[in-house]
């Protein structure tokens, strides 16, 4: 599946823009599907905890499984699970975990595209809470600022970090590529497999999704076309 193309068709964002930037995406895919379902409570709790709390539930789930949780390999697989939920698996829920890129003037005048690609990314379905595994290709024009390349693997990273939706994870990264370099001009493309798909239900362990994000200057097929053959080539 391939969502529709979204063309935002701003300049170069200002303060002004980025605050509006929500009501100048389009209504129906972006603004309403663009951020991670949290509860205005979400972080009143600590992340000691929340690793208690979890701890807790998940011994109840082990127990009702009827596992013996005296056995030395599973008395200690709750505390496990819940330190890898909270400061691991979903760590990207936690905004104070958002990469804090440092933007660097552009001062070699480089005015073609910048390509990332294969960068890994480990995330979850947030329907079945089982791995979803694969690469995001992340490409950009800048406007006068770039950012260090690990930056650009950190944010995809950030935004795997949680329970998620491939189309959603897709917008969320192109959007904050677009926020933290001041550019209208950018292209993502993820390639994933699903465990919800391979490892349970239907049990397809060959098909994988495709999801892609374009806006500025990647909706010129000519533009679009080469990013996706560099993505694609050896």
């Amino acid at each position: 599946m391939r969502p529709k193309e979204i063309s935002l068709n701003i300049r170069p964002i200002s303060p002004e823009v980025e605050q509006s930037l929500d009501e100048a995406a389009d209504e129906h895919l972006v603004a309403a599907n663009y951020s991670t379902p949290l509860r205005p409570d979400a972080f009143e709790m600590s992340d000691e905890e929340k690793i208690e709390r979890i701890e807790h539930h998940f011994r109840e789930i082990m127990h009702v499984l009827g596992l013996d949780l005296t056995d030395d390999s599973l008395s200690g697989t709750p505390r496990r699970v819940a330190k890898m939920y909270v400061k691991e698996a979903f760590s990207g829920l936690n905004p104070k975990n958002r990469p804090h890129a440092r933007l660097f003037e552009n001062k070699y005048k480089y005015d073609q595209m910048l390509v990332e690609k294969d960068i890994t990314f480990y995330s979850h379905c947030e329907h079945h809470f089982v791995p979803i595994f694969g690469k995001a290709h992340v490409a950009y024009f800048s406007t006068g600022k770039v950012i260090g390349l690990s930056k650009i693997n950190r944010i995809v990273q950030y935004f795997a970090k949680r329970p998620q939706v491939q189309e959603r994870l897709t917008v969320q990264i192109a959007r904050e590529i677009m926020r933290v370099l001041q550019t209208p001009d950018v292209g993502v493309v993820i390639d994933a497999t699903h465990l919800c798909v391979a490892s349970r239900g239907v049990g397809d362990t060959n098909s994988r999704t495709g999801t892609a994000y374009f806006s500025g200057k990647f909706n010129d097929e000519n533009i679009r076309k080469e990013f996706l053959n560099y993505i694609n080539s050896k």
